[in-house]
This record gives C-alpha cells, sequence and structure tokens, in this order.
C-alpha cells in the first residue's frame, strides 16, 4: 500500500495526528494493534474518573456504594464494552485508512504490518503509546494481579486490595476502592506518596487516606509475592487483589525503531524541538519520554500536524507541562517542584499559602494548599491542591507558561470568594 503519511499507533494523539491529516486530503494509513482510542478512553482518564466521580459522591454521602452501576456505566457509556467501532468509523469517515494489526518500522518510509507493506511518501508519525511497566518480582509472574486496564474492567469490588506503587495511578484507584468498601494498603518504594510531586502534596495524600483508613507504608522493598488460596501476600500483607502501578514503559524493540537506526534498548526516542525524529519521520506522546499525559501526546500531535501540512508552527516548550492527580483533594502541578528549581540553581523564592486562609476554603472546611515557586521573577513552577485543585491550576499554568511576572500576577482582580483567591494570598511571600 501505498499512502501520504502512516501513524503508528491511534492513542488520543496519533487519532488525532491521522484524523486531522485525513480531513485535509492526505492518504493515511493509521496502524493499531488494539482498540483506536488507545489507554486514555478505555482504561485510562475518562473510565477512571468516572469512579473518581462516583467515589467522591459516596464520600459525601450523596450515593450508595454500589459498585453495580459504576462498572454499568464504564462499559456502557465510556467504553462501548471496550469496542472501538466508534473511533474506528470516526477515522475511515474522514477517509483514513485503518490498519489493524502490530505495525513496525523497516525502513525510513516504511511500515509492515503482519505481510502487508505499508510505504509513506510524505512521512511517519511513531504514536506507539506504552504500555504498564511490570517489576521482576519473584512469584509475580503467572498471578492474576491487576494493571489499571483489570482494575477499571472490574465488576466487583474485592474486599481488600494491596496497591503497588503509590503515584498517581495508583493514589487515585486506591481510594476509589477504599471508597467502595474495600480494605486497602498502598506500598510505595520512595519514602513517600507522589514522589515527584511536592513533599507538601505526598503529606496531605497521606493524611487523607490514613483519616480514611487507607494503609500507607513507604520505603517498602518487595522482594517476592506469594499466591495461594485466592490471596495475595508481600511485605506482610494479605489481600484477595493486587493491584500493581509501578510506572510505565515504551517498548521501542516492538515499534522497529532499529531500521532508522536508533536504539532499540532506550527508553524514549530522541525528537528535535520540532517532534522529528529523522527527515520525514516523527514521533509524539508517551515514546518522547516527555510524559505520559494525553494532553501531551496532543500538543505534540498538532505540531507535528502543522509541519506536514506547511502551516506556521512553534516549537514544542516544556517548562509548563501540567499535570493533575484526581485523588480528593485533587493535586494539581505545573513546571518545577521547589526541589528541581534548586536542583537547577536558579534564586528560589517559595510561598505557601494553606487552602483554609482563603474565604472559600475556609467555608468548605477545605484541606489543601497552593505553592508557588518562583525566580527571577517568575513563576517557574506551582501546586494547587485541594478542591478543584485541577481547575485552579489553570491560572496558574498560564502564568507559568508565559512568563509573567509575579509583580503583575500581584496586580490582578482576584474574584472573591474563590478557592483560586488563595493564588493571591501566596503571591506577597514572593514579593517580599
Amino acid at each position: 500500500m501505498d499512502v501520504d503519511v502512516i501513524v503508528l499507533g491511534m492513542g488520543p494523539g496519533g487519532e488525532d495526528a491521522a484524523g486531522r491529516l485525513a480531513e485535509a486530503g492526505l492518504k493515511v494509513a493509521g496502524v493499531e494493534a488494539n482498540l483506536v482510542g488507545g489507554e486514555c478512553p478505555y482504561w485510562g482518564c475518562i473510565p477512571s474518573k468516572m469512579m473518581v466521580t462516583a467515589a467522591n459522591e459516596v464520600a459525601a454521602g450523596g450515593l450508595a456504594p454500589d459498585w453495580a452501576p459504576v462498572a454499568r456505566r464504564i462499559r456502557e457509556e465510556a467504553t462501548d464494552d471496550w469496542n472501538d467501532k466508534v473511533a474506528a468509523d470516526r477515522f475511515t469517515a474522514k477517509g483514513g485508512i485503518l490498519v489493524r494489526g502490530h505495525g513496525r518500522v523497516t525502513g525510513p518510509d516504511e511500515v509492515t504490518v503482519g505481510e502487508q507493506v505499508i510505504r509513506a511518501s510524505r512521512g511517519i508519525v511513531i504514536a506507539g503509546g506504552s504500555q504498564p511497566a511490570i517489576p521482576p518480582i519473584r512469584g509475580l509472574d503467572g498471578t492474576p494481579y491487576w494493571t489499571n486496564h483489570e482494575a477499571i474492567e472490574t465488576e466487583t469490588v474485592p474486599d481488600s486490595l494491596v496497591v503497588l506503587g503509590g503515584g498517581a495511578i495508583g493514589v487515585e484507584l486506591a481510594q476509589v476502592f477504599s471508597r467502595f468498601g474495600a480494605e486497602v494498603t498502598v506500598l510505595e518504594g520512595a519514602d513517600r506518596l507522589l514522589s515527584t510531586e511536592e513533599p507538601e502534596a505526598s503529606a496531605l495524600v497521606e493524611k487523607v487516606f490514613t483519616d480514611e483508613g487507607i494503609g500507607v507504608r513507604t520505603s517498602v522493598k518487595v522482594d517476592e509475592v506469594g499466591y495461594a488460596d485466592g490471596r495475595f501476600t508481600l511485605a506482610g500483607v494479605a489481600a484477595e487483589r493486587l493491584l500493581v502501578t509501578t510506572g510505565r514503559r515504551v517498548d521501542l524493540a516492538a515499534l522497529g525503531v532499529g531500521a532508522i537506526g536508533l536504539d532499540e534498548s532506550a527508553k524514549a526516542v530522541p525528537v528535535d524541538e520540532r517532534m522529528r525524529v529523522a527527515e520525514g519521520v516523527w514521533a509524539l506522546g508517551d515514546a518522547v519520554g516527555k510524559g505520559a499525559f494525553t494532553h501531551m501526546s496532543v500538543y505534540h500531535a498538532d505540531i507535528i500536524v502543522r509541519q506536514i501540512l506547511g502551516e506556521p508552527v512553534h516549537e514544542a516548550e516544556y517548562h509548563a507541562v501540567p499535570r493533575v492527580t484526581f485523588t480528593d483533594p485533587e493535586v494539581g502541578a505545573v513546571g518545577l517542584t521547589e526541589a528541581q528549581a534548586r536542583e537547577r540553581g536558579l534564586d528560589v523564592r517559595v510561598s505557601f499559602t494553606d487552602l483554609a486562609a482563603s474565604t472559600r476554603g475556609w467555608i468548605a472546611r477545605a484541606e489543601g494548599f497552593v505553592k508557588l515557586v518562583a525566580a527571577d521573577g517568575v513563576l517557574v513552577g506551582a501546586t494547587s491542591a485541594g478542591p478543584c485543585g485541577g481547575e485552579v491550576l489553570a491560572m496558574l499554568t498560564l502564568a507559568v507558561h508565559a512568563r509573567i511576572p509575579v509583580e503583575r500576577l500581584s496586580q490582578m482582580i482576584y474574584a472573591y470568594p474563590t478557592f483560586h483567591r488563595a493564588v493571591s494570598s501566596a503571591l506577597p511571600g514572593l514579593l517580599r
């Protein structure tokens, strides 16, 4: 098959790029071995946030802890019972050619899917995504452990659950299953939960978990997993189910990038500021290693599409990458943490405000905070933790991205009474 562009992987970024290029009149082959749309709509952001929303309603007393309607909504509304017909039809209706199967790059302008060779005259977009990284723990292989896939697909809540890994996915699902009645313990190898975020965020989530009866053990080394009589045992904890959330990995060998001279044992595909791997080859999303976020892959896709179509395009920037952990309270963060800023040798100023210091926070009896990290008079990082933490993050992301001077931020009008007004309370600490 001869086409203009091959998109290898039809996750959020790949689907977006392939669809837009097809709409522009190019002949586009989208190659996907699994579900069109990728992790986000079937096992990631969308169904997991349905679970989070339901769990929050349970905690607020507005919903009975009955898992059946949650599972049904995920199956029927979010995933169509894990059927991608709607997404596939959406792509082909734009003129795209969907090729089902595992594709490998086999040349600078060529992808092979089974016995079929597809050649591209204008380029290849590598959008292969990532998979759960399963640690090589003795006894784990061969047991019916869960990844986030099985956790999202489950029709029942286990009596007890051990979550191995205290990152964003682990803590979100831990709180969900706890609120629906499971006895939950989180095991984390680092010395705190959410170890890549501010320590104040880790402390907040750990306090909330402890208050809710979720067990938290940090600095835990798991050497062996036992499984017998329907129960897992590890690090002195026993449970009906084990959920492994120890990160994600990119399989570059499976994508065949060695055919274009890349190291298949690397953790990510090297790209320039416009997502180019080589002449006529681009990469996006998880494969690039700049953050396994849906919004990152779609951001990359836009840069690539504009290049292929000959439109004006900007270079990729990563100084203001937003991220949200959808626990209750939410933890939203952007840019550098205080520790990262200091490691870079910046002249750092930090200010911290408890959310309860704001009128809205006091009214809501909210747990949370705003932490601002500045250098050379501008914000370089911020964390907004609390109710609507991810929404308050929007203004902080804009400030970090646009490098708005802290003094100028202090001259804004902040609506009263709002959670985001806590930002204005934190700013004076950066100006002294």
